[in-house]
């Protein structure tokens, strides 16, 4: 993590801020070192005004590194906030009060009233033109525009958003480049993607995580324990010394001094800053997370339902050739396809319009007596009336379900032609005139590039990637050994995603999803990792629990690496932290308790100057470790892709072993110079 001098001041600031009780609390070990520091301070205040023998060198110098302790744990928590508090300040420069062309309807877009963005509700209209800002979150209902998103996606290439289809969201802040559309506002006031990005990327709505909380609760126990054993030491020490008629060599500055170097403080300090890196990390990818809990599940997933369109496929298929029936004309076919296309306001019905304007130079207009079909997911059909002439467009299937219905001729012609597009990948469209069918348009889907490979990554991960289609399966299985997915589901239903999720789920396994269309929101809410892309719905963006400003599919491969590295690094430096904590009582005790128990000598390997050097060198150590140990706390445990007994071997190796050698070290030089100033 790239930090400036900004970040840095800021951060040292934040950390006196946080040395307010209510922010301290909320960290249990944490606040013992705090209450620790503040007993300190008064048993040195105590003896400086006179009222006990307690005024020395010592108990300040204690008193001090432990408010040191404080203060480097809360800089870790503050300097992975950095980040996210730098991020929000830029993107608060882009949400700012627009003003809004507020329209009745779509029909009368010359009834304008001019209104501040703050005071446009959910469902209302605004006119959006070349050159002015959006003026809240919505959904494009009328027109196509190209507009600059850089202010929340950092990308300055321009997006086109076009009313229909899955690519009709826009954002807040956000410029319209070219053209004008109309928008529906999708959110009131203040609980836009803006202000939630703003809340997210500086932690300010960040919640615990399920298993933040279970290590919090265990982190505490060993406290708990560790209190009990220092109170257990002083009653032993007092008892001995009482036998053997010397004064005991134990002070209460001391025991809360040993106290705090044997509780795992050095987790307890980074703990909520390797929380804070990891969703900062993901910010890093452009991918906003609406809860830690994502990220973590994000390292446990082991089945990807990936939507075809939009994630694998660029999302808008193109018509790319009319093929029509024996006895019937292309251009007769091209002409048909036209007038079926004209009330057809999504990307696909725009080619078929533009394919036959190239070929054939087919234009139509609009005609009041025309009745248009719209199409609907349970007919997957569209068409248009006009007088006695009618004309229906639609999936193989469907049509040939109205055809045998209604008793009109299916030529055996047309089953070659769809086999022969889906064999190919493309999606095939039947058009029917009256009661004769023409033939079939064939619309080609243009696979993203690069996500052959990504899969293959995914593969090595243990992970399963399923892609899912409303395509016929002979398309679906051309478009899925193309893509490289491991396996797909054909003629995919909103309840059908949703029931596969579940399904999966309930042999064990944690589902990533992602996807952009509204029909995708519900199997995105079943989801253990729902990532939506930016592109998408409204909808789409609500359901998930991530939101990928990029709308890349093969993201999640990056968003699974951040939260392997997440539970890793808060394993390794918890188990990192717990040998510590060995360590330290080995090398502490001897030196505290020799005069007592001559016996312990022989355990006293590191031959430390003094009982007094000792505490100060741990607990000069237990501070200086915690900023030590910030900078692999941010970045996180470097994540190789090996089975999952290998890493934990080679990290309980690396922080296990280096957790119980390192303080030896540390402490040992500690004492040698403090040795030499003290004499």
């Amino acid at each position: 993590m790239h930090m400036n001098s900004t970040m840095i001041k800021r951060a040292v600031f934040d950390s006196f801020k946080k040395l307010d009780p209510r922010t301290q609390i909320q960290n249990p070990v944490m606040f013992l070192v705090y209450l620790s520091a503040i007993a300190v301070t008064l048993i040195y205040l105590a003896g400086w005004l006179g009222f006990a023998n307690t005024h020395s060198m010592y108990t300040l110098t204690i008193a001090l590194l432990l408010w040191f302790t404080c203060l480097f744990a809360n800089f870790a928590e503050a300097i992975a906030e950095g980040r996210g508090k730098a991020q929000a300040d830029s993107l608060r420069k882009a949400k700012k009060d627009i003003e809004a062309f507020r329209i009745e309807s779509i029909e009368t877009k010359e009834t304008i009233t001019k209104v501040n963005s703050t005071q446009l509700h959910k469902g209302d209209l605004v006119l959006v033109e070349a050159g002015m800002l959006i003026p809240a979150d919505g959904d494009v209902i009328e027109g196509a525009a190209s507009i600059d998103e850089s202010a929340i996606t950092g990308e300055s290439a321009p997006v086109i958003r076009e009313a229909g289809g899955d690519r009709s969201a826009v954002s807040g802040g956000t410029r319209v480049l070219s053209d004008s559309i109309v928008v529906q506002i999708s959110q009131e006031a203040g609980e836009g993607f803006l202000d939630k990005m703003i809340a997210m990327v500086e932690g300010a709505s960040r919640k615990k995580t399920p298993n933040e909380i279970a290590l919090q609760i265990f982190l505490l126990a060993l406290t708990l324990i560790f209190i009990l054993v220092v109170l257990a030491m002083y009653g032993f020490s007092e008892f001995a010394a009482q036998e053997q008629g010397i004064p005991n060599p134990t002070s209460i500055t001391t025991l809360i001094a040993l106290l705090v170097c044997l509780a795992p403080t050095t987790i307890g300090a980074l703990l909520s800053a390797i929380g804070i890196a990891g969703m900062s990390r993901l910010n890093q990818e452009n991918v906003l997370a609406m809860s830690g809990r994502a990220i973590e599940a994000a390292g446990d997933v082991d089945v990807l339902l990936l939507d075809k369109t939009g994630t694998i496929t660029l999302g808008n298929r193109q018509a790319v050739a009319f093929l029509p029936v024996e006895g019937v004309e292309e251009r007769e076919l091209a002409l048909a396809a036209t007038l079926s296309s004209l009330a057809d306001d999504t990307p696909e019905g725009r080619s078929v319009l533009q394919l036959a304007k190239e070929r054939y130079q087919i234009e139509r207009e609009k005609d009041a007596a025309m009745e248009f079909i719209p199409f609907s997911a349970m007919t997957r059909m569209s068409g248009v009336l006009f007088g006695s002439y009618q004309i229906r467009k639609g999936a193989a299937d469907s049509v040939k379900a109205f055809v045998q219905k209604n008793k009109i001729a299916w030529p055996k012609e047309t089953d070659k032609l769809v086999e022969k597009i889906a064999r190919s990948g493309g999606t095939p469209l039947v058009v029917l005139e009256n009661e004769r069918v023409l033939g079939v348009i064939h619309l080609k889907d243009i696979i993203k590039e690069g996500v052959q490979e990504k899969f293959e990554d995914m593969r090595k991960m243990g992970i399963k990637t399923i892609m899912i289609t409303g395509d016929n399966p002979l398309t679906a299985a051309a478009i899925a050994a193309e893509a490289g997915v491991d396996d797909f589901l054909a003629q995919a239903t909103p309840e059908g995603k949703l029931a596969m999720i579940k399904d999966y789920q309930k042999k064990g396994h944690l589902v990533a999803m992602t996807g952009d269309g509204t029909n995708d929101a519900p199997a995105l809410a079943q989801a253990d990792v729902a990532v939506a892309m930016n592109t998408g719905t409204q909808a789409a963006k609500e359901a998930g629990n991530m939101v990928d400003l990029d709308s890349s599919p093969t993201k999640l491969i990056q968003i699974v690496k951040i939260g392997k590295q997440l539970l890793m690094t808060r394993g390794a430096l918890t188990t990192f932290s717990i040998a510590n904590d060995a360590a330290k009582y080995f090398a502490i005790i001897p030196a505290l308790f020799t005069t007592i128990y001559p016996g312990l000598e022989v355990l006293n390997i590191m031959h430390l100057h003094s009982s007094e050097s000792a505490i100060l060198s741990a607990v000069l150590f237990n501070a200086l470790i915690i900023v030590a140990l910030i900078p692999l706390a941010l970045k996180g445990v470097k994540y190789r892709e090996l089975p999952a007994n290998k890493l934990l071997a080679q990290n309980l190796l690396v922080y296990g072993l280096g957790g119980i050698i390192t303080p030896f070290i540390g402490i040992k030089l500690i004492d040698m110079i403090i040795t030499l100033f003290i004499g």
